[in-house]
């Protein structure tokens, strides 16, 4: 009998305002994959917020899985893969990294990789540039990366996450290239002493529990936010009045435009109703912390 790989992939957020480039949470919006081995490749997409029109040669999820298979020296056979996502593109929630979590997981599952977590983590990593958003769609729940000199990448991941997350969804894209051009090449040295001790002050209240805090660090950013602000639709206008509803605190979530806010878990819903009517715009969405990352089920094709 043949086999199906399902292949479920959490999206994600990164950053959490000065976390830049480290702090990754996986989020309950996912990337859904039906994965058979067929005679061609082949890529059928469900979903409005998944392209239209693409070629083969060009689909992320077909680079980075060929791209693994010659890392570690095995031949993929050619696939189908049905695809439906919750992820809209070039807003921040980690579609790219979910995609090439994806990608990895085709060439682990088909060819028996069996490779860790921790070598999905740093292949992912890799290929996305920065550990943040891929190494949470691997591991779920809260990650926190750094990369050392001789290229090895650390990971600190913490699955339960005792808060809650609504999005704004604006209907406009950013792509994450496009959002780093207006970063400064460098920082006063004083000016990034002040960064650093916000990102630590974030880290440590996060692996605290201590929400309440880590929500009054997620908008005191230096790294990107200042610079990133004037990119993002109603960016002062929805943190003001998040915060005047009770959110802890609010950031841009990943590159932008998405913006996401942190309370508690019981607040949520009564948050995201209070803000819909406000910002009619935007797709706003109470989100869960995913908490165990990418996920497989095999199944047996009746012939």
């Amino acid at each position: 009998m043949s086999k199906k790989w399902t292949i479920t992939v959490p999206g994600s957020t990164a950053n959490l305002g000065p976390g830049f480039d480290s702090i990754g949470l996986a989020l309950g919006l996912y990337l859904y994959l039906d994965v058979t081995i067929s005679d061609h490749w082949e890529f059928e997409h469900h979903s409005i917020y998944l392209p239209a029109k693409f070629t083969v040669e060009d689909h992320l999820i077909y680079k980075v899985a060929t791209e693994t298979a010659e890392r570690y020296n095995v031949s993929l056979p050619p696939c189908k893969v049905i695809m439906h996502s919750e992820l809209p593109l070039a807003r921040g929630l980690g579609s790219s990294a979910s995609a090439i979590v994806a990608g990895i997981e085709i060439t682990n599952q088909i060819c028996n990789l069996n490779l860790s977590i921790d070598e999905r983590c740093r292949l992912a990593s890799k290929i996305e540039g920065h550990p943040d958003n891929a190494a949470a769609s691997v591991c779920g729940g809260l990650t926190i990366g750094a990369t050392l000199p001789n290229g090895q990448l650390e990971l600190i991941h913490v699955q339960d996450v005792d808060a809650a997350f609504a999005v704004f969804i604006p209907n406009v894209e950013l792509k994450t290239a496009e959002a780093r051009k207006v970063l400064p090449a460098s920082y006063d040295k004083a000016y990034a002493v002040h960064a650093s001790a916000n990102a630590n002050m974030l880290t440590a209240a996060l692996l605290l529990k201590d929400y309440k805090r880590a929500g009054e660090f997620m908008e005191h950013d230096l790294f990107h936010e200042p610079f990133r602000a004037n990119l993002i639709p109603n960016y002062h206008e929805i943190r003001q009045i998040a915060k005047d509803a009770g959110a802890y605190g609010t950031a841009i979530s990943g590159a932008g435009p998405t913006v996401i806010s942190l309370m508690s878990k019981e607040q949520v819903e009564s948050f995201v109703a209070k803000m819909k009517p406000l910002f009619p715009s935007y797709d706003i969405k109470a989100v869960h912390v995913d908490t165990k990352g990418v996920q497989v089920t095999v199944s047996e094709l009746a012939k």
